[in-house]
């Protein structure tokens, strides 16, 4: 019966932290995607590409092959903010750990999106770091709709979500509609089937990061806020 239920939600990685191998995996699996978040926060405090991916690697290999979280309560706290603070004191005192582990794992296909989110004003690099967080929320939300229309357990053109669900201005349903095939009442049932998986997703990914008891919604509206920061 355990399968049934693995050890990927934040509270569970604390609470196997005396499992070494339960909680590396468990951790492996919340932290590594949050990549991208990290590397804009280092960049952000000054540090040139290399360097910012160096940090990362370190912090995450710290955090997954240490004991970083042996006196952290499992009754406070939320992944994202957790990481925040323990990632501005790994930057601090980065001089201590200065052997950099392999720059490549986890690293993302592509930096262009990246720098160009850490060229983008922002009041703080903590605002950056919340911004990137909930992108890559988004997009592995989006990425997780888009296997499912691949592998035929969803139908529908992924084109149509990949427009209506990007940032800025979409074309109107009318014109999507002719593009692809579709009366505009099909299209518009699909794009709600689609949002629906998509909250579904977006929220199952953000219970993951969150305390035991602690407030899915007040997360996802933190993160709304972030976007729009």
């Amino acid at each position: 019966m355990t399968d049934l239920f693995p050890a990927t939600r934040w509270t569970l990685v604390l609470a196997a932290r005396d499992r070494p191998q339960e909680r590396r995996a468990a951790l492996e699996a919340l932290v590594a995607p949050r990549w991208k978040a990290l590397y804009v926060l280092a960049r952000k405090r000054g540090l040139a590409p290399a360097e910012a991916e160096d940090a990362v690697q370190s912090f995450l290999t710290r955090l997954i092959e240490g004991d970083v979280l042996s006196k952290l309560d499992p009754q406070r706290g939320r992944l994202r903010a957790y990481l925040k603070t323990a990632f501005h004191h790994h930057l601090v005192n980065l001089h201590e750990h200065a052997q950099a582990a392999r720059r490549n794992a986890g690293r993302p296909a592509s930096f262009d999106d990246v720098e160009a989110l850490v060229a983008s004003p922002a009041p703080t690099p903590e605002v950056l770091f919340d911004r990137a967080w909930a992108q890559q929320l988004f997009e592995e939300a989006l990425h997780t709709i888009e296997r499912e229309l691949a592998s035929g357990e969803r139908r529908g053109p992924f084109e149509v979500l990949r427009e209506l669900f990007r940032f800025g201005e979409t074309a109107p349903y009318p014109e999507l509609a002719a593009r692809h095939g579709m009366t505009v009442p099909q299209l518009k049932s699909f794009v709600h089937r689609a949002k629906g998986r998509f909250r579904q997703i977006l929220r199952a990914q953000v219970a993951d990061t969150v305390a035991e008891g602690d407030d899915v919604d007040a997360e996802l509206g933190a993160l709304l806020e972030a976007l729009a920061a």
